[in-house]
């Protein structure tokens, strides 16, 4: 996983491996978290992202364990020219 890290380490994913690849996000379309707000239960980043070839990916960062997770969402069928 590759971020830009601005304010905070991992703030956002620029570029990612996935299946022996390297895709490069072109835009965030969604992100949101949940926890953190209580001991024991750990931040979680949810950053759903479309990357240059216009496939959806959601991906996942629990800081906890500075991990991440992804999830191929669909690939969106290009449009004619």
């Amino acid at each position: 996983m590759e971020c830009y890290s601005g304010f905070k380490a991992n703030e956002r994913p620029v570029a990612f491996t996935f299946q022996e690849r390297r895709w490069e996000v072109a835009e965030i379309v969604d992100r949101w978290y949940e926890g953190g707000l209580k001991p024991g239960y750990p931040q979680v980043n949810y950053f759903k992202v479309r990357t240059v070839e216009r496939n959806l990916f959601l991906l996942r960062y629990l800081s906890l364990f500075d991990a991440w997770s992804i999830w191929f969402e669909e690939s969106e069928p290009e449009a004619a020219t």
